[in-house]
């Protein structure tokens, strides 16, 4: 079987143990940083979405045009702008990449972000515009011929765009989320489920709740399930913990992180203590069980930021970490979300180290070998 790879780019040297410095947009390092994952073997990069951080969908057609095979995984949150229009947004990028652009769709877990950029609806409300707008960004993609939509939230009529994605049937939909309405909208939409990196039981049960809300929207063909981590790898065991422990250290010495590209430090919990969103309660939840789990997992670092965002880590020797990422694909999940917290440098070293190493093993139990 084959797993994608999918790394993380932004438009700064930045995460939660590097504060920003410079201008928010800094193309050197954009075409720098999009180039390092594309020579690393990385299949796509996602760029990610807040409502102060630079437009993704710019940033994606800035860094594709500076590379000539990687993928696009642009976030975007429905509601800002019509779907008729995201559609079309989408298809130009395609067609401008040569088919090398996904969307990421992230309905919104917190709703003091939500309003910044003006969306007073609740979480529940939020989950049902998705379903409406996906409905009709998939029309406006594949209609053979003009369509209406009347709906609670998107009237349109006579719809027929001239600009079709490259890719057929259309541009791969990917939908992150881990409540109940995230289950029920990404089950009949996504092409692939986004989860962060939680211990195999508890991301064998998001598995089967999405399959399970997939198979009740009348699909047969269940979505792909990918899961994020931050590798912190080292040339032995005791290093890569060494180094853990001062990557833990820095964000605690940062009061949870200097933020990131991702606009994760929006997110951090609210005044009660607990963060608005399924998932980063998920990864606090795991935490308080303990800090290690299964062959590498370490939830010492999503402790330490308020799992605000992925921040969960996979720590110890390149095959160790190897090891850990195929115990996630021998429960379903096939992609694997990498991303450090020395971003540029780590994309490299799992390129160098990392991603090789899982190939490597898949390509050996394809051909029906055994690994020494």
């Amino acid at each position: 079987m084959s797993v994608e790879f999918v790394g993380m780019i932004g438009t700064q040297h930045v995460s939660e143990i590097h504060p920003s410095a410079g201008p928010p947009v800094d193309r050197e390092f954009v075409r720098r940083f999009a180039r390092a994952h594309e020579d690393a073997g990385f299949d796509k990069v996602l760029v990610g979405y807040s409502s102060s951080t630079p437009d993704g969908l710019q940033v994606a057609g800035y860094a594709a045009a500076h590379t000539e095979r990687l993928g696009y995984l642009v976030a975007h949150r429905p509601g800002f702008v019509a779907p008729t229009l995201a559609a079309r947004t989408y298809a130009t990028l395609d067609q401008l990449s040569g088919g090398r652009v996904a969307m990421h769709v992230i309905s919104g877990g917190s709703d003091p972000e939500q309003r910044r950029d003006g969306d007073f609806l609740t979480k529940d409300e939020r989950y049902d515009r998705t379903d409406e707008y996906l409905d009709v960004v998939a029309r406006t993609w594949t209609a053979d011929a003009p369509f209406s939509h009347h709906g609670r939230y998107y009237q349109v009529e006579q719809v027929q765009a001239e600009i079709r994605p490259v890719q057929q049937p259309r541009i791969p939909i990917y939908f992150g989320g881990s409540s109940a309405a995230a289950y029920r909208v990404g089950g009949r939409h996504a092409d692939v489920f986004a989860l962060w990196g939680e211990p195999l039981a508890e991301t064998a049960e998001q598995i089967a709740s999405v399959h399970a809300a997939a198979r009740a929207a009348g699909r047969t063909e269940l979505p792909g399930i990918s899961v994020s981590f931050r590798p912190i790898l080292a040339a032995t065991e005791e290093l890569a913990w060494e180094r853990a422990h001062r990557i833990r250290d820095r964000i605690v010495a940062a009061k949870g992180g200097h933020g990131s590209f991702t606009g994760s430090k929006l997110h951090r919990v609210t005044p009660s203590g607990s963060p608005p969103n399924v998932g980063s309660q998920r990864l606090l939840a795991a935490a308080e069980r303990g800090e290690r789990h299964d062959r590498a997992l370490w939830t010492a670092t999503a402790a330490a930021s308020g799992a605000a965002g992925n921040s969960t880590a996979l720590v110890g020797t390149p095959d160790t970490v190897a090891a850990a990422l195929l115990d996630y694909v021998d429960i379903g999940v096939t992609t694997l979300l990498i991303r450090g917290y020395d971003p540029l440098d780590d994309a490299v070293d799992y390129g160098r180290e990392l991603i090789p190493l899982v190939r490597q093993e898949l390509a050996r139990r394809e051909s029906g070998l055994v690994r020494a």
